[in-house]
């Protein structure tokens, strides 16, 4: 191990000498020296070590009061220094004799162990207890001969020769100019020396922790200037790739960091991390680039927050990021830049606003608790700031983000306020004074009116508190009158100029009215059962002009082609409220409303399709974003509730899915041009998947409500089969145009979606969940429907091969009838023969009857064709046919037989 060390210490020194410098042979005698020292030191420390254990060996009890075991134990350190025979035999008598006695006392106490004989001389221990301890010098010359004289010498001194050869040889090389290393090779070597620096450092962890991360802390700082060096100042990396790097170093030193419990290496990580971008900049001036790197930064300070409890490295991410955002914006920022600056600025105060919660929930509840009030306070403040510059003096928006601020922080309160009372004090009084705020920001003299339903509000409370008629009517009076001097406002046009979608006089004051109705109805659906009715009338205006504000805003500033998305945006915010009031009033208004708009979504997703958009693209992917979690929010809060709700919300919940899919399937195969069956098939195929779902794999749709899902799934099934049984029909007009692909009967994609609904139509008749009046007729619908198929795959086949018109002239063509009469008279004579093998009379008897039909048929149709091929055909199939019939099924099957087949 000493050699290895001295050998990587001259390598280092090697490359370090040629690097800086070029003087290869003052590097390679410097890490001579270096890694001699190293190896010195480390002998000496073993050999603290091996002295303290000799040291603790003799201070065991004596001998005689010591097992035989024990004895060995002892005297095994010494033994091993004379190994010779004639040692070794008088060492194992005593082992051999060990059941023996030993007769004589034990010395006194204080006395020292009886050691050997042949132990004695390397043992002194007539030296005084005490004795002055060498100065450093003496140490080291100590040190040094021992390791001239002790171990292997021959191979010490060695390698010491042949080092001094190579440094020699490599001086010489140097002179000529052999070693003319690249740059590329030298940084190479102090990235390596760097390496091994960073693992010697990590192996000496434990037994020294602060020469381990000291070590550790300048190798990684090497390593950063190595990269540096190798893009700046030599352009050996891209910018990509010396970035990547410098991330990996970061991350490398939080990661060693947070395993050692090092602050010291998190904030030398830290530094760099942010530093980093500013040594690697390129001048591109990529804000977007340039804050996710940021914020990935601010989301490890936030990972490691969450283990260790570092403020030092909190107030230093804070206070770097919100000055580097600051200095851009004073520099490069302008307004058409807010749509992609504004989420990183909510994302950093999202991030300080998390870690001094979570410190304070990790954190033992002792006295008022420990709140940080850097964080606390100055996140907002500062991110505030940083918002009314972003929105460059624009009051309404200004107001609704502090507004917005206000409602985050009065859910926060309400939530700490419990745990940790002195930061819930803190959160509410942020609450308030962002809520003052927002008020002379957003109102205007136009917003008056609408005070005037929230004043209504206010004495239908105090009525009702105070049990007097007159407080409530005059309250709800008043709202009637501000909902009709809004209505007059607007039919006056007060409502022109307005530019901002919500966020306007028109769609703030339609809230506050709405909001006073629900307020009241909540008020009323406290109060004795006498007045629900009226609490259900105010719920009804509230929800109306809810609705009517979100529609209208929806008209005046959507797009026309993002009108289905926000429309499901605004169910999914409806259906998520109301489920939330029900969660808290337990109202069947409340659960029916979110029911309905949850089931609403099915609408809306076959609006994309009528649009001709895709759900799942742009906007409407994140309108489905929206409905997908407010969806399952809205069914988590209806799974306890036992009227029709949670069915109506489930059975909506999997049809809009079931919609949005078809929707998106159908547009799909509309973008890759394939033919009209394909297109068809597409769009059909979800509605069948989810049927074959709902019937073999329940499961699989049934959440988050699986536990009550049978209750509803026989409906379910029903509204599937009925969907289904129109598909089924439906295609049977279908031409099934397979393109690009040609056609093939039965295995294109019209026909195979028709069998897939037969199959299911099949075995949902079997199912236990399927109406007993359609089970008890399985055969003939499944006859009926199957005959229906067949007649319709024989015209298109007629079609597609035959190249006959797909029009009103199909039926009266000559291969048209034709090919009806081959393949009924097949089915006919199937029914026939396997009726009468397997002795069931009422196939029998339906292979018999559609015979008679194909007879009647030749006889009203198509002796007409007999002067042609296809007429004639059609009689000679017709005749062969009923041959075979009478030579396997001449008669029918007796009906007890059939009984006993069955």
């Amino acid at each position: 191990m000493d050699v290895l060390i001295v050998v990587v210490a001259c390598i280092a020194g090697l490359f370090v000498g040629g690097i800086f410098g070029g003087n290869i042979a003052f590097g390679f005698f410097g890490g001579l020296a270096i890694g001699v020292a190293f190896a010195r030191l480390r002998a000496l420390a073993e050999r603290v070590d091996a002295l303290g254990r000799q040291l603790e060996a003799l201070q065991r009890p004596p001998a005689a009061a010591r097992p035989p075991a024990a004895q060995d134990a002892v005297s095994a350190p010494v033994e091993a220094r004379t190994p010779s025979p004639a040692a070794a035999e008088p060492a194992a008598a005593p082992a051999a004799a060990a059941p023996v006695v030993d007769p004589l006392p034990a010395p006194p106490p204080l006395a020292p162990p009886a050691l050997p004989a042949q132990a004695s001389a390397p043992r002194v221990t007539t030296s005084p207890p005490r004795k002055t301890e060498p100065d450093a010098l003496q140490r080291w010359a100590g040190g040094l001969k021992r390791w001239f004289t002790e171990g292997n010498v021959p191979v010490k001194v060695g390698m010491l020769v042949l080092f001094a050869g190579i440094a020699a040889l490599l001086k010489y090389a140097a002179d000529e100019g052999w070693l003319r290393l690249p740059i590329e090779l030298r940084l190479a070597g102090v990235a390596l020396a760097a390496i091994a620096a960073l693992a010697f450092g990590w192996r000496e962890r434990r037994r020294r922790p602060s020469f381990g991360l000291a070590l550790q802390g300048g190798a990684i700082g090497v390593l950063l200037l190595t990269v540096f060096a190798a893009f700046r100042l030599y352009h050996l990396l891209p910018a990509t790739a010396a970035f990547a790097l410098m991330l990996l170093l970061v991350a490398g030193a939080g990661a060693l960091a947070v395993l050692q419990d090092a602050l010291a290496l998190a904030v030398l990580g830290l530094l760099a991390g942010f530093a980093a971008p500013i040594l690697i900049s390129t001048g591109s001036g990529d804000h977007v680039v340039l804050f996710s790197y940021y914020a990935l930064l601010n989301l490890a300070i936030f990972a490691i927050a969450w283990l260790r409890s570092w403020r030092v490295l909190n107030l230093l991410g804070f206070f770097f990021t919100y000055a580097i955002g600051s200095a851009w914006g004073v520099l490069r920022y302008q307004h058409a830049l807010f749509a992609s600056t504004e989420p990183f600025l909510l994302v950093f105060f999202a991030i300080y606003l998390a870690i001094p919660v979570s410190d304070a929930l990790r954190r033992p509840p002792t006295g008022r608790g420990f709140v940080d009030g850097t964080l606390v306070f100055g996140n907002p403040l500062v991110a505030f700031a940083l918002q009314a510059a972003l929105l460059d003096g624009e009051r309404m928006p200004l107001a609704w983000s502090a507004l917005a601020l206000a409602l985050a922080y009065l859910v926060l309160a309400a939530a700490m306020m419990s745990r940790r009372r002195v930061l819930g004090e803190s959160f509410a009084v942020l609450a308030v004074g962002f809520a003052t705020l927002a008020v002379p920001l957003a109102l205007s003299a136009r917003s008056t009116a609408c005070t005037f339903a929230l004043e209504g509000a206010a004495l239908v409370w105090l009525g009702l508190r105070e049990q007097r008629r007159l407080p409530r009517i005059s309250g709800l009076a008043l709202q009637g009158l501000a909902a009709l001097a809004f209505a007059w406002a607007l039919a006056d046009g007060a409502a022109a100029g307005e530019t901002i979608a919500i966020a306007n006089g028109t769609c703030i004051g339609a809230l506050l009215i709405a909001l006073a109705a629900f307020a009241s109805a909540w008020l009323y659906h406290r109060c004795d059962d006498a007045r629900r009715e009226l609490a259900v009338l105010l719920y009804v205006w509230g929800l109306a002009w809810w609705i009517g504000a979100g529609l209208r805003e929806i008209n005046r500033f959507v797009a026309p082609s993002q009108r289905a998305a926000a429309l499901l945006v605004l169910l999914a915010t409806t259906a998520a409220v109301a489920a939330f009031a029900t969660r808290r009033t337990q109202a069947f208004a409340t659960a029916l409303t979110a029911a309905f708009a949850l089931a609403a979504g099915t609408v809306v997703a076959l609006m994309f399709g009528d649009a001709g958009l895709q759900p799942f693209a742009g906007w409407g992917l994140a309108a489905f974003g929206a409905y997908a979690l407010t969806g399952a929010f809205t069914l988590g809060q209806l799974r306890e509730r036992t009227d029709l709700t949670p069915a109506l919300a489930q059975i909506g919940w999997v049809w809009a899915w079931t919609c949005a899919a078809a929707v998106a399937l159908g547009q799909l195969s509309a973008d890759l041009r394939l033919g009209a069956g394909w297109r068809t098939a597409f769009a059909v195929s979800p509605v069948l998947a989810a049927w074959a779902f709902a019937l073999l794999r329940p499961r699989m749709i049934a959440a988050p409500l699986s536990a009550r899902f049978d209750e509803w799934r026989g409906t379910l099934l029903l509204l599937q089969a009925i969907v289904a049984t129109c598909i089924l029909f439906g295609l049977l007009w279908h031409a099934g145009d397979s393109a690009p692909l040609p056609y093939l009967p039965v295995f294109n994609p019209v026909e195979l979606a028709q069998v897939a609904a037969l199959l299911l139509g099949a075995r949902w008749l079997a199912d236990a969940a399927a109406p007993r009046e359609l089970a008890a007729h399985r055969a003939p619908l499944l006859a009926g429907a199957g005959f229906l198929f067949v007649t319709a795959a024989t015209l298109r086949a007629t079609h597609q091969l035959g190249g006959v018109g797909w029009d009103e002239h199909l039926w009266s063509s000559n291969l048209a009838q034709t090919a009806l009469t081959v393949v009924w008279s097949a089915l006919g004579v199937l029914g026939w023969v396997i009726g009468s093998r397997r002795g069931q009379r009422a196939l029998w008897l339906a292979g018999a009857v559609l015979m008679g039909v194909v007879l009647a048929k030749l006889l009203l149709v198509d002796r007409t064709h007999l002067g042609n091929l296809f007429g004639i055909a059609s009689f000679i199939a017709y005749g062969l046919l009923c041959t075979v019939i009478g030579y396997f099924a001449p008669a029918p099957p007796r009906a007890t037989d059939e009984g006993a087949a069955s």
